[in-house]
């Protein structure tokens, strides 16, 4: 998995946590697309619950959205929310590792 981008900064009022947008490039049902899909749904349900959209875009039915977005490599997820947009690339198969360059620990929480 290769992170671009730097940790996200929270400058919401009230101290409210952050919602997180993704956008999750896919190829079909691919095996590694399969596992980037599975491995973000569970960590929306489990560490950010109500906090999290998720679009996944499958550059087979929709490639120039992957073109706009400057995708060359599937699976790719940008983190479009909390700022700064940042790009992981890769299968996600590392929980630890992807909550770690969300900024978030195991209870989803930000340290």
């Amino acid at each position: 998995m290769k992170t671009q981008g730097t940790s996200p900064n929270d400058n919401r009022p009230g101290g409210d946590p952050p919602v997180y947008r993704f956008r999750l490039f896919v190829a079909g049902d691919e095996p590694n697309s399969r596992q980037a899909r599975a491995t973000l749904e569970r960590l929306c349900a489990t560490h950010l619950r109500d906090r999290c959209e998720l679009e996944v875009v499958d550059v087979f039915a929709d490639y120039q959205a992957a073109i706009e977005h400057r995708v060359i490599v599937v699976p790719t997820l940008l983190i479009e929310s909390p700022p700064p947009v940042r790009t992981i690339i890769g299968s996600l198969d590392d929980e630890a590792q992807l909550l770690a360059a969300l900024g978030l620990n195991e209870g989803g929480q930000r340290p």
